[in-house]
């Protein structure tokens, strides 16, 4: 599903609260098994259970299931920002891991939040945390804003 497809005419948070009530999300989310689960202006929150689905060779959740779910919370909450005739695409992100993740984590929910919002580009960072509030990966992340038609 393509948040546009909800409602092109929508702003970006319009979209975004459209997902949530239809139930629905972006494809990533059903392959890696995450959700968006709150959303409000500048801000937004996405749930996961980590599973053998993500795992490594080495025998832990990858750091990419981790990066992945930084990158929806921190893009997310550019988007929810953004005017129906605009768009966003991420320039840049870092991650840094803090703790292991396995299939014995439980649920985690990354959250990422607005720093701010220029002409052109937009900045984010997210927290990935367990159900204890133990800091598992953080991001900061750069984006690109565009015009729609572009």
């Amino acid at each position: 599903m393509n948040i546009s497809d909800i409602n092109p005419n929508a702003t970006g948070l319009e979209q975004l609260q459209a997902m949530i009530a239809s139930g629905r999300g972006a494809p990533i989310g059903e392959t890696l098994k995450f959700r968006l689960v709150e959303i409000s202006e500048g801000h937004a929150v996405f749930e996961a259970e980590p599973g053998l689905h993500a795992y490594n060779p080495i025998g832990s959740v990858h750091g990419g299931f981790a990066a992945t779910l930084l990158d929806s919370a921190c893009g997310c909450a550019v988007h929810s920002k953004l005017g129906a005739d605009q768009i966003h695409t991420t320039l840049e992100l870092k991650t840094a891991y803090h703790r292991a993740i396995t299939e014995h984590t439980g649920t985690i929910r990354a959250t990422g939040s607005v720093l701010r919002i220029g002409r052109r580009t937009a900045y984010a960072e997210g927290r990935l945390v367990d159900a204890n509030g133990r800091l598992l990966a953080s991001a900061t992340s750069t984006l690109l804003l565009m015009d729609r038609s572009a």
